[in-house]
């Protein structure tokens, strides 16, 4: 699952463990809330390539974690595509590690992207975006995705409880 800051997916995945189902935590926040505990400096806002490294490896270790499950579905809370994403959206290059990683550590081939929701959009202490800054985040999905070959299926500005239904309808 991708798509812009604020946008519902996290509710979603909430809602899917809740049901069950094996999921994987979002890299970037976990990244900025372990980083902020030890007064680290690989921060988005601070040094953006140590943020990017520390989610490729977060991502990558999430992957390797969920293809131990390989009879159940794991929900994917962001990708290593959206580092690819992320340095593009911030203007900075991508290391090749980055893009071989995107390339190797293949998800399903249809991914749920959540829209831009301006009525749910609020901003955190790890979510410092503007919305627009998550309109263009979401635009940057959108294009490294479908770059990387994958099927992108958006979700409605919906609940989450009938977002939920939506995506266990389409998967069955």
């Amino acid at each position: 699952m991708t798509g812009g800051p604020g946008s519902g997916k996290t509710a979603l995945i909430n809602r899917l463990r809740e049901a069950g189902y094996a999921t994987a935590d979002e890299a970037g926040r976990g990244v900025i809330q372990d980083q902020e505990a030890i007064g680290g400096l690989a921060l988005p806002w601070v040094d953006p390539e140590a943020f990017a490294e520390l989610m490729l490896c977060w991502e990558m270790r999430s992957y390797r974690t969920a293809t131990r499950e390989k009879a159940r579905t794991v929900f994917f809370d962001r990708g290593i595509p959206d580092i690819v994403g992320y340095l593009r959206l911030e203007k900075r290059p991508v290391p090749n590690h980055i893009n071989v990683a995107a390339q190797s550590f293949r998800y399903h081939s249809r991914v749920f992207i959540a829209p831009p929701w301006r009525e749910i959009y609020e901003q955190d202490d790890e979510r410092k975006q503007t919305f627009e800054e998550a309109e263009r985040t979401y635009e940057s999905m959108v294009g490294t995705y479908t770059e990387y070959g994958y099927e992108l299926t958006e979700l409605g500005r919906t609940s989450t409880e009938e977002r939920f239904r939506f995506i266990l309808d389409t998967l069955h």
